[in-house]
Parts: structure tokens; C-alpha cells; sequence
């Protein structure tokens, strides 16, 4: 059981992470580790933090497709696509070990900070894209998604350099749809978790109501601000996700090197 006070610091922490998570991802740096604090097993730590992490997408998502930001018929399909590889990264999580994606990601990660940090193709205006929706829809969605699903920290990220780069839309655009696939992979994972018994609900509505708040406010400081605030956010978030990730000391990257 977990008690009241906690819970409430739990909806406190979700806000934030909320807010954090609409404008550049990265809010399970901040709930993931909460929730392990506050007596969580790890798998319950994780199927709950799903939880709040597809209502706080599904939060921006909506803000963002209020202001007209999000073009559904680009969306559905990459949607879809994410939901179910979403399902099916969660389905294989227990059959493949992550030891190889602890010491993948982190280099991403890097990799995708310096290109946010210093790319000249982020830019407001949408471009021309490099690659058609169907085959984005059916290649590059589904490896982000089943990723989300398996593993998860920086699909955000993953998900926001496929859609600027290949795809060609501007920072706030891409956001906005970077959301709303972030909010398919989870749900999709999401109900494995959910099937299999390991969400503490109670904790996780919690933390949803909190997270619905934080990504509402989090989307309206992105729309207002827009590139000046996403851009920087984005490296930052990228390269703390890379460090906590090799702070880990079972990363192959750190044993390699006898740290």
C-alpha cells in the first residue's frame, strides 16, 4: 500500500514531468525514479509510469490538435503503427535482454543532441520531405515504437528527429506529432502492463491527473515560445537522459571501460 502523502508528492512530480514531457520529452527521468522511491517493484514502476506517461501525451496531444497543429491524416496511420509495435516491444521486453540498448541509446542520444543543437533543418516552417508517409508509417514509426515499448527512454527524441528530418515539418509541428505517437506506443504498451496485473492504479490515476495538468500547461509554454524553448529543452533533456543512463552501473559501456 502506498500512503496518501506519497501519493500526493507522486501527483506533484507527474505535474512537472507533465509539463516537461509536452515540451521535450524526458518526464520518466523524473516519474520513473519516484516511483521506484516510493516502494515500487521495478515492472510495477514501469507499467505505472506508462500509465501516466500516455495520459500526459494524450494531454499535449489534444492541446496541440486544438491549435490546429496536427495533421490527421499524417497522424492516424503513424499512430497506429506506433501502437502496435508499442504492444509488441512490451511483448518481447521479458524475451530480449537490454544490455545491447544501455549501450546503444546513450550514443543516440549524444548523437541526437548535437544534431538538435547545432542542425540548421530545425526550423519553424514545414519543408519538403525526404521519405513518403506509407513507408515512414510502416518502417521508421514501428522501429521507434517497438524501441518505446521495450525499452523507452528517448523514443520522444527518436520520434521528433524521424518526423523533422524525414518528414520535413517544422519544430512545433513535429512536437505536436511527436506526441501523439508517443501517446499510441505507450498505450499500446500500456495494455500488456495493464493485462499482466503491474500497474498500481491507484498511484498511476493519480500521477495521470497530475500529468494531464503539467503537459496542458507544458503544450501552451511550447506553442507560445516554440523553437527558442523546444530546441534548447531538447539537447538538455537528451544529453541528462544519455547521462543517467551511463550512470547506470550495469551499462555494458561503463563495464567496458572499468568504471
Amino acid at each position: 500500500m502506498v500512503s496518501i502523502d506519497v501519493i500526493a508528492t507522486l501527483f506533484v512530480v507527474a505535474t512537472l514531468a507533465g509539463a516537461l514531457d509536452a515540451i521535450a520529452g524526458g518526464g520518466g527521468l523524473v516519474t520513473l525514479p519516484a516511483l521506484l522511491l516510493a516502494g515500487l517493484s521495478p515492472v510495477q514502476a514501469l507499467g505505472t509510469n506508462k500509465l501516466q506517461g500516455a495520459v500526459s501525451a494524450i494531454s499535449s496531444t489534444s492541446a496541440f490538435a486544438r491549435r490546429g497543429l496536427i495533421d490527421w491524416k499524417t497522424a492516424w496511420p503513424v499512430a497506429a503503427a506506433a501502437a502496435v509495435a508499442g504492444l509488441c516491444g512490451a511483448l518481447c521486453a521479458s524475451l530480449l535482454s537490454p544490455q545491447v540498448l544501455r549501450a546503444i541509446v546513450p550514443v543516440l542520444l549524444i548523437a541526437i543532441a548535437l544534431y538538435f543543437g547545432f542542425s540548421r533543418a530545425l526550423k519553424s516552417e514545414d519543408v519538403t520531405p525526404r521519405m513518403a508517409l506509407v513507408p515512414f508509417a510502416c518502417f521508421v514509426t514501428p522501429l521507434v515504437g517497438f524501441y518505446d515499448g521495450i525499452f523507452g527512454p528517448g523514443a520522444g527524441a527518436f520520434y521528433m528527429v524521424a518526423i523533422v528530418t524525414l518528414l520535413g515539418y517544422g519544430v512545433l509541428k513535429a512536437t505536436a506529432h511527436t506526441k501523439l505517437a508517443n501517446a499510441a506506443s505507450n498505450l499500446g504498451s500500456l495494455t500488456l502492463f495493464a493485462l499482466k496485473g503491474v500497474v498500481v492504479w491507484p498511484v498511476g490515476l493519480a500521477m495521470a491527473a497530475g500529468a494531464f495538468i503539467g503537459a496542458q500547461v507544458g503544450s501552451r509554454l511550447a506553442m507560445r515560445f516554440g523553437p527558442k524553448l523546444i530546441r534548447p529543452l531538447l539537447v538538455v533533456i537528451s544529453c541528462a537522459m544519455a547521462v543517467k543512463l551511463l550512470a547506470d552501473p550495469a551499462n555494458p559501456i561503463r563495464q567496458a571501460i572499468g568504471l
